[in-house]
């Protein structure tokens, strides 16, 4: 029996509400909509009251986040974004490694016209790229079960720790998001001031998705003694 995404955030639980991003046509699907800040973890607090924010190539804002989720340069060619990135910010050790770690990591640009950052919903599912956890380490070392549960040794790591923008973590850094993978994300340094100090992120493919939702709590790990009894430590 597959979980609905609800219940399975109460089975870990997870009181903070699950975003999604989206490749979608119309923006007015995603209202109620508020405008975009200076960076998309600046609406925290508005995507946990059910808001949504929605990004096209003439949004105006952080040039990371048009670099990351809309596969837009605005930087006023790759050489700046490179020495802003190493000289700037000192995140690599020269401008050849940060060259080299923007060849690597090739963005998405959308199909579709938009990409929206908001609530999971139903209505939207055919949309949906990625489904973002904000979760405490207890809450995150379940999610990592949950994402090895269905992998077998030779299938692509179930998890990554990829480093890079919170941004990118959400959608652009996953090799390929047909895939059943996830992100540890919000390690950003940059965007940490914008949510609470106690959660990271985990990003979920939506194949990903599927796989969590399908855990068994007769079978699982989640109806076992090793989640029941940290729950049970946690509540001494």
């Amino acid at each position: 029996m597959t979980m609905t995404l609800s219940s399975f955030c109460d089975a870990l639980g997870i009181e903070t509400l699950p975003i999604g991003v989206y490749d979608a046509p119309d923006p007015e699907l995603f209202a109620p909509l508020v405008p975009l800040k200076g960076c998309i973890f600046d609406h925290y607090q508005d995507f946990q009251s059910g808001t949504a924010v929605v990004l096209d190539p003439a949004t105006k804002g952080c040039p990371g986040c048009g670099y990351w989720m809309l596969g837009k340069m605005r930087f006023p060619s790759r050489e700046a974004m490179v020495t802003f990135l190493t000289d700037k910010e000192g995140l690599r050790e020269n401008s050849g490694l940060t060259e080299a770690w923007l060849g690597a990591h090739p963005t998405f640009p959308p199909r579709n016209g938009y990409i929206a950052i908001g609530p999971v919903s139903s209505e939207r599912m055919k949309f949906l790229r990625t489904v973002t956890f904000w979760v405490n380490p207890d809450q995150l070392s379940a999610l990592i079960y949950g994402a090895n549960y269905h992998a077998h040794p030779d299938d692509p790591e179930p998890v990554l720790a990829t480093w890079g923008s919170g941004c990118g973590q959400m959608y652009s850094l996953f090799p390929d998001l047909s895939r059943a993978q996830a992100i540890i994300g919000a390690t950003d340094v940059a965007m940490r001031q914008h949510i609470p100090p106690d959660l990271l992120a985990f990003t979920v493919t939506v194949a990903m998705l599927e796989r969590l939702l399908s855990l068994d709590d007769g079978h699982s790990f989640l109806g076992k003694s090793f989640l029941s009894q940290l729950k049970l430590a946690r509540k001494r």
